[in-house]
């Protein structure tokens, strides 16, 4: 992914309107992620514990999704898997993330909805830059590439459903 600017960001939110899009927390560490490593960029609202959010590159332009998830969760003996990576975690390391659809059908309170790794570093386990809290991620037989491929792919047909 290509490095994005505050403004980048703000501008591509499709499920929130200007004002909130504008409001929003953007992380001040822009210039210290591993861009080269990220499928899209993902990070928590400091000041609120449910909100979350991500930016992605698609058809040549950024949309960028406003995600809400349970405050509360689960108890840590449970271990669920990101429907985007395809990681697994315990306890709360997966949360069903929500977000509202684009255009009218979000104004209408329709939402949509993708269980994701809870702090949104999916690119970064795919990698192995990043550990699970559960050790290690599963040994797969798909190379690199195509394990990156099927997480853009599984995040692309999430997008999708923004729109339908």
């Amino acid at each position: 992914m290509r490095s994005l600017t505050e403004q980048d960001i703000r501008n591509s939110f499709v499920n929130c309107s200007r004002g909130e899009a504008k409001r929003l927390a953007v992380p001040r560490d822009l210039d210290d992620r591993p861009w080269d490593d990220l499928d899209f960029l993902g990070w928590r609202e400091p000041g609120a514990p449910d909100r979350s959010y991500l930016v992605t590159e698609r058809a040549g332009g950024l949309v960028g999704i406003a995600l809400r998830f349970p405050a509360s969760q689960r108890g840590f003996l449970h271990r669920s898997m990101c429907s985007l990576c395809l990681t697994t975690h315990r306890g709360g390391g997966v949360s069903l993330m929500t977000a509202r659809k684009a255009g009218a059908a979000g104004r209408e309170g329709n939402s949509v909805g993708v269980y994701m790794c809870t702090d949104l570093a999916c690119s970064l386990y795919v990698r192995g830059r990043k550990v699970p809290d559960s050790g290690a991620r599963f040994e797969e037989s798909l190379t690199l590439e195509e394990q990156i491929a099927r997480t853009t792919g599984n995040l692309a047909a999430f997008i999708d459903k923004l729109y339908a």
